[in-house]
């Protein structure tokens, strides 16, 4: 209970904003730190993946992390999972989730993207 009123608290203090409405996995303590600390009149919602932006975040890292389970420890599927997803993001094209980019300038930012990732790899 007091890491949910403290996560929300937070969450307020860094925002600035009480939302609406709250969407969470449905832990038990969730629905009493709402009421507390965002009030009364906040919508809870209790889905796992409703509208649940941190899980879909997670998506690329959990779709590779599957069909690898030949690592050693957890450590080590955490470390590649980390490289991989600073790489993904190294080599994305565009800044925004929905901003249209167009096929050459993606063709372009891959190539240049590619060669300084094969140099840095060739000097290390």
């Amino acid at each position: 209970m007091a890491a949910a009123k403290a996560f929300f608290v937070s969450a307020k203090m860094v925002t600035g904003v009480t939302p609406d409405r709250v969407t969470t996995d449905g832990h038990e303590s969730y629905p009493r730190a709402i009421r507390t600390t965002l009030g009364a009149g906040v919508r809870h919602r209790d889905s796992q993946y409703l509208n649940n932006r941190l899980e879909q975040d997670h998506r690329g890292i959990k779709g590779r992390y599957g069909p690898m389970r030949g690592f050693k420890s957890p450590r080590s599927a955490g470390r590649f999972c980390q490289a991989y997803d600073e790489l993904r993001n190294f080599l994305r094209s565009r800044s925004r989730t929905n901003q249209q980019v167009s096929a050459d300038y993606r063709r372009l930012h891959l190539l240049r993207r590619t060669a300084t990732v094969l140099n840095v790899l060739k000097t290390a």
